[in-house]
């Protein structure tokens, strides 16, 4: 079987594969790492881009950290405040190029005492101006890795994303989606097949659509409005998103918590997109559809 060990070691072996293609990709910036270490115990390996040629900013952060379980969570997962242990990659990257979307990926894993134990994870893209052509690789990439452990898994995890992946308050989908799991816990090695299966697709899902759009052309105009729709990624991130809230309540290192926030960001008062504007054709994306 499966062990903690095993899964680590594909997590911190997956970020340097990610960060090595990333810095090729970019051909300028190269990731800085921090080494650092958590309070109740283990720690993790922080590795953020910066003013690259492709990356305005991104992060991908590897972590194994340990401790007891917070009150809060502790009775949100039904839990008593037992020991618990969590290992797991988390990347977003920000791109330059508004016509470049801004991706996430997360793949984690979970246990407590008790042989209580779950995966977790998924990816979804961020586009600010959409190409039908880039979702479906996207997507059709995910399915793919998909369907080589289940093909039920497809349909049921990006309705998932979908689902989690959504801005209440503003009544839209944060980005165009993927996939999202979490609580797989039916069998470790099949489970553990399947995250690897997902997280070593992250590349073949998203370099191709760098490869495509970074030398397209952009003004001020393309950049403002990549800046406002930054702000609702930010809402998602510091509102909603699981990952954010648990690195915050069991004691986490901050900067890497919040490497995921882009650099700049703008809120304009109550801004309206132009109608029939290539701005405005975003707003028929952020709602939950079929793209393969």
């Amino acid at each position: 079987m499966i062990s903690k060990p095993d899964i680590e070691s594909f997590f911190k072996a997956l970020q340097s594969k990610i960060c090595s293609e990333l810095e090729t990709e970019d051909g300028k910036a190269l990731f800085s790492t921090e080494v650092w270490e958590h309070s109740g115990g283990g720690g993790g390996i922080t590795r953020v881009i910066q003013d690259g040629e492709i990356f305005e900013k991104g992060g991908v952060n590897f972590s194994s950290v340990s401790g007891l379980l917070p009150a809060s969570i502790a009775q949100r997962l039904k839990l008593g405040q037992v020991p618990f242990s969590a290992t797991g990659i988390s990347l977003v990257l920000h791109p330059n190029n508004p016509f470049i979307p801004t991706v996430h990926a997360n793949f984690r894993y979970f246990e407590t005492e008790g042989d209580r134990w779950w995966f977790g994870g998924g990816m979804d893209l961020t586009p600010y101006y959409p190409f039908p052509d880039d979702i479906l690789h996207f997507h059709s990439v995910i399915k793919n890795a998909c369907d080589l452990h289940d093909p039920a898994f497809y349909p049921t995890y990006k309705k998932w994303c979908d689902e989690y992946f959504f801005i209440k308050h503003r009544n839209e989908t944060r980005g165009v989606g993927g996939i999202f799991f979490d609580y797989l816990n039916t069998n470790r090695d099949k489970n553990f097949d399947f995250v690897k299966e997902a997280g070593s697709a992250f590349l073949d899902a998203y370099l191709p659509i760098i490869r495509k759009r970074k030398n397209l052309g952009f003004g001020e105009k393309e950049k403002q409005f990549q800046l406002f729709r930054r702000g609702r990624y930010v809402e998602f991130n510091l509102v909603y998103d699981k990952g954010t809230l648990f690195g915050l309540e069991t004691g986490g290192r901050i900067e890497s918590i919040l490497m995921s926030l882009p650099p700049v960001v703008n809120w304009p008062y109550n801004f309206q997109v132009e109608p029939g504007s290539k701005e405005a054709e975003l707003v028929d994306y952020l709602k939950p559809r079929e793209w393969v």
